[in-house]
């Protein structure tokens, strides 16, 4: 099943765990970290402050097509 997604993320990040952190990754220019959980129907999600997104490497092909 296809996301249908708003907007292009400015990064994204293919991962192996259901739950990862995100800290906009730019040290002191980043953001607090939050810690997000995939939703087991769609393997995205995508970060409330710098709009990462990321896919669970199950997911990948059919939301990165």
């Amino acid at each position: 099943m296809k996301s249908t997604l708003s907007h292009d993320a400015p990064e994204t990040e293919i991962v192996n765990a259901m739950r990862v952190c995100c800290d906009g990754g730019e040290g002191a220019l980043g953001h607090p970290r939050v810690w997000l959980s995939l939703p087991l129907d769609t393997g995205l999600v995508e970060c409330p402050y710098c709009d990462k997104r990321f896919i669970h490497r199950d997911f990948a092909d059919t939301q990165t097509s």
